[in-house]
């Protein structure tokens, strides 16, 4: 337990920086503990205040050494690294961020800052620390880093849901820090997955216990049903929402599909205020979308249809039901959202509708998720022939690999994901996020991949790991209770 001046410490923190007057009691016990200088493993759902466990303390800790040190996050997601920051500038605390989206000049000059002091937290991915430039701007920091934050820290092992390879390096890029304060966080993580990202961080379990916060909410009805057609699923939304009232979110997996049972649901509820979110909308229009669901009052009765592009940071209290109208992928992706639903702690709806002929969607994603190495091996040829001097996206590739006549079909969504894994190879990288139109990502090629460095028994081991873990899903469908069902799963 830290001692008085530093309780007295965080609570000013607390106030003054935070605008907030007490702690969750979870969120107590993981800054005491990170308070005393142990490290900590953080399971606690989206929206359940994970941020200010390494927030909170990094302020405090950079008070106690006299305005020195900084708090240093790795996190993955570009988009949530930069609400964050957001937030925190809002409350006047000196935070930035460096990813991909950062141009060279811009990001030099937060790298001079950066090196002299001037941050009290810096958001940056796990990448960042093959980068020299980075690297010699954390060196400079005056106090250096205090307190390491790995969020969304899954992404470390294998046995995760959405491995990053950087990741698996941290336990050597912490060594080289000088083994500061670690606190890894994440809102999914079975057994396996905790012992991994321990063993990643060079850590054991006493010394960096868990702190779970549990997986069944009492407030929380979740459950699941056998439905035929897409008639037999506009009932059971109309039954739902008219059974909860307030705000809900149906979530699908095809846009195509979401776009045409939005349509229907317009036409079955006209009390409904029906909106649709997904990553194919131009950024204005998620924007205001966003925008209405996050302001909703229960009265208005809004009803989103999204995909899982909707959903990562979004913290609205009352949210009364969610449904899954098509079957999610795993059950670390239905956890996450589930777990969006009656934050006020009132009662809340959660229900699956499972489709036989669903299961073949999500397994032609994991295919797409699970490029072969020769697709690969053929984009980073075509790369090299075409693109070594000019950016690209992914559908200037489509066309060369797949072919035209795949180029719009479900076949050409491979094609993001064969970016993404020479991205994590470090074969190309980020360049930009594409504008209004379409909202995809520009790359750049950097080096030429070796054969050497794709592994087919990998890639083929993680595809049927993907496989196993769609099984889970369909079993918990079956299952007499599913918060039980997913309690077990995840070992809490």
């Amino acid at each position: 337990m830290p001692d008085s001046d530093t309780q007295s410490l965080l609570a000013h923190t607390l106030t003054d920086r935070f605008g907030l007057e007490s702690l969750r009691p979870l969120q107590g016990q993981i800054i005491d503990r990170v308070m005393d200088g142990g490290d900590a493993l953080v399971v606690m759902p989206t929206g359940s205040g994970k941020s200010l466990c390494f927030q909170l303390p990094a302020l405090a800790m950079r008070s106690q050494s006299g305005g020195e040190g900084i708090g240093l996050v790795f996190s993955p997601l570009i988009a949530l690294m930069e609400d964050q920051v957001a937030a925190l500038k809002s409350k006047g605390i000196k935070a930035e961020f460096v990813n991909s989206t950062v141009g060279k000049q811009e990001r030099l000059k937060r790298y001079k800052r950066l090196a002299a002091g001037e941050y009290e937290l810096f958001y940056a991915t796990p990448e960042r620390m093959e980068k020299a430039d980075f690297r010699e701007a954390l060196d400079q920091v005056p106090g250096g880093v205090n307190l390491l934050a790995v969020d969304e820290c899954h992404c470390v092992t294998k046995w995760g849901h959405d491995l990053r390879p950087a990741y698996q390096k941290i336990g050597q890029f912490r060594e080289e820090l000088g083994q500061p304060i670690t606190i890894a966080l994440t809102a999914t993580a079975t057994k396996p997955v905790r012992e991994d990202i321990r063993n990643v961080l060079g850590l054991d379990e006493d010394e960096m216990p868990l702190f779970a916060a549990p997986v069944d909410r009492p407030n929380l009805t979740l459950r699941a049903r056998d439905v035929w057609d897409d008639k037999d699923k506009i009932q059971r939304v109309r039954a739902i929402s008219s059974e909860l009232g307030g705000t809900g979110i149906v979530y699908f997996t095809l846009i195509k599909d979401l776009e045409v049972m939005a349509g229907m649901l317009k036409n079955a509820m006209p009390q409904r205020d029906v909106e649709v979110y997904h990553g194919k909308l131009p950024p204005r229009e998620r924007r205001s979308v966003y925008k209405r669901f996050i302001n909703a009052r229960p009265e208005d009765n809004l009803l989103l249809c999204a995909t899982n592009a909707f959903g990562m940071g979004v913290d609205k209290p009352d949210l009364r039901f969610i449904v899954h109208a098509q079957i999610p992928g795993s059950i670390e992706a239905y956890h996450q959202e589930v777990g969006r639903a009656g934050r006020d702690g009132l009662p809340s709806v959660c229900e699956l509708l499972y489709a036989q002929e669903d299961l073949a969607i999500q397994q032609e994603f994991i295919r797409w998720q699970n490029p072969s190495a020769d697709l690969m091996m053929q984009a980073m040829s075509a790369i090299e022939a075409r693109f070594t001097e000019d950016d690209f996206d992914s559908d200037d590739l489509r066309v060369m690999v797949i072919g035209k006549g795949h180029a719009h079909g479900m076949g050409g969504g491979i094609m993001e994901y064969v970016l993404i894994r020479l991205a994590e190879l470090g074969a190309i990288e980020t360049v930009s996020m594409g504008g209004e139109r379409d909202g995809g990502r520009r790359y750049r090629y950097l080096r030429t991949l070796e054969d050497h460095e794709i592994d087919p028994a990998q890639v083929e081991e993680k595809h049927q790991r993907d496989l196993m873990r769609l099984l889970d899903v369909v079993k918990m469908t079956k299952a007499p209770s599913i918060p039980a069902y997913v309690s077990e799963y995840f070992g809490l």
